[in-house]
């Protein structure tokens, strides 16, 4: 890809396709297990995915899932999307340092590390470890720009906020993370979240934009025409980092780059709802195969978030209506994840059985 830093570029370069042999061997694998053929579904291709990014069968089970919380404000919030204000953002990140809000709940039930990443909250933060959370600054600049208006950052911006999710992914994996885990915080993203999938999957504003907190239909409207607007925009071949330049938030571009940052280092990536599929779908534009390490932890309730899975081609492993985002349905889908690989390396086989063996 043109135009792209050389952090970037060699990240890119190093993506490479999942083990053929290794996904034919956990496939063959399945099919030896004390269990008629296909009978455990998703599980079955899911363990061959992880099987095709360890490059090994059966596929280590991971251990040490680590989540990222990408948090950023919006200048768009001036046209009234949500009634929230933009201090939500901030006031959550101390609740997530604090470990009081959900995804600590469901992390320390899945056994999962939080991170959050400061990439354009509005409040001043300082780097530092609470009881909930580690709090990492990786700050493009307080907010960005209006979408309604304009560009919501430059494409240096949009590049500087990928190199920092893959930053955070490197990180993470060199702090023994063997699963990476996708959260977002940021008042008023399912705005960008709906502009990214319209642009990227050529779908209309009114079929994946949603109410995101709980918006009235006078607000839905408003919404919608801004989200088309902006699309409008778009010059015409423009690419991935263009479209997240124009329409993106931080946090998606902090997404995108933990997505491609994970699939450089070989680690499976569980993604959350519409915000993390939609930056899914940027990193999608830069590097098509690093969707080939990532997992649909669950469908959210907002409808671009179905949109944006099928662009995708990735099956959710759960659908609970939720659309809290913080990385909540990814989170609940990693004990899913870890026991389609338990199953390759626990299951005893039909042969083993019939020989008399455990």
């Amino acid at each position: 890809m043109a135009g792209v830093s050389e952090v970037l570029s060699s990240t890119i370069a190093r993506i490479q396709p999942l083990d053929a042999e290794a996904v034919a061997a956990a496939e063959t694998a399945q099919a030896g297990l004390v269990k008629p053929a296909g009978s455990l579904g998703v599980l079955e291709a899911l363990s061959a995915q992880l099987a095709g990014i360890a490059r090994a069968c059966p596929p280590p089970v991971p251990a040490k899932p680590a989540v990222g919380v990408f948090a950023g404000d919006h200048g768009v919030l001036a046209q009234g999307v949500t009634p929230w204000p933009s201090d939500i953002t901030f006031v959550m990140c101390n609740v997530f340092q604090a470990g009081g809000a959900a995804i600590n709940v469901l992390s320390r039930a899945a056994g999962a590390s939080v991170t959050v990443v400061d990439m354009g909250v509005a409040g001043p933060y300082a780097e530092g470890t609470g009881p909930g959370a580690e709090l990492v600054s990786k700050k493009v600049r307080p907010a960005t720009s209006d979408l309604a208006k304009g560009a919501a950052m430059s494409r240096d911006e949009a590049i500087q906020a990928l190199e920092a999710g893959i930053a955070v992914a490197d990180q993470l994996v060199d702090g023994g993370a063997d699963l990476l885990v996708t959260g977002d915080m940021g008042i008023g993203n399912t705005t960008p979240s709906a502009a990214l999938i319209a642009a990227l999957t050529g779908t209309a504003a009114d079929v994946v934009t949603g109410r995101g907190t709980g918006i009235d239909d006078e607000t839905l409207a408003l919404k919608t025409g801004i989200v088309a607007s902006a699309v409008e925009r778009i010059a015409e071949g423009a690419d991935a980092i263009d479209v997240l330049a124009e329409v993106g938030g931080f946090e998606h571009a902090g997404i995108a780059g933990f997505v491609l940052g994970g699939a450089a280092r070989g680690v499976p990536v569980v993604l959350d709802g519409v915000i993390a599929g939609s930056a899914a779908l940027v990193a999608q534009g830069i590097a098509p195969t690093a969707i080939d390490y990532c997992v649909a932890g669950h469908r959210s309730a907002e409808p671009g978030h179905r949109i944006a899975l099928e662009k995708l081609a990735l099956r959710p492993l759960l659908e609970l209506d939720l659309r809290l985002g913080e990385g909540t349905g990814a989170v609940l889908a990693t004990p899913i994840v870890q026991a389609s690989a338990r199953i390759l390396n626990e299951m005893a086989t039909l042969e083993s059985v019939m020989a008399g063996g455990q």
